[in-house]
């Protein structure tokens, strides 16, 4: 049976632009706040709260390495939609 409040989430969580751009982006290659300010050229705080509502969807987790928090896209749903995009 389809979960279909989980794909609502999960849809709504990467419907913005910026969102569905930093997933892609972190799919490809996982990374920080600070690579993907670097990346994107927006706020820090932009991108942090972009990431807040991502793992609230369960679409991204993160990753400590030393001080260093990396994100990693885990949902299979995205990450098939991410292949069906490209």
């Amino acid at each position: 049976m389809i979960n279909f409040k989980k794909y609502s989430k999960i849809l709504k969580a990467i419907s913005h632009p910026h969102r569905l751009e930093i997933v892609i982006n972190l799919y490809h290659n996982e990374c920080s706040v600070k690579e993907c300010q670097k990346n994107m050229h927006l706020p820090q705080s932009t991108i942090s709260q972009h990431l807040r509502i991502l793992r609230e969807a369960e679409v991204i987790v993160d990753m400590r390495d030393g001080t260093t928090v990396c994100h990693k896209v885990v949902d299979p749903f995205v990450i098939d939609m991410i292949k069906i995009l490209e």
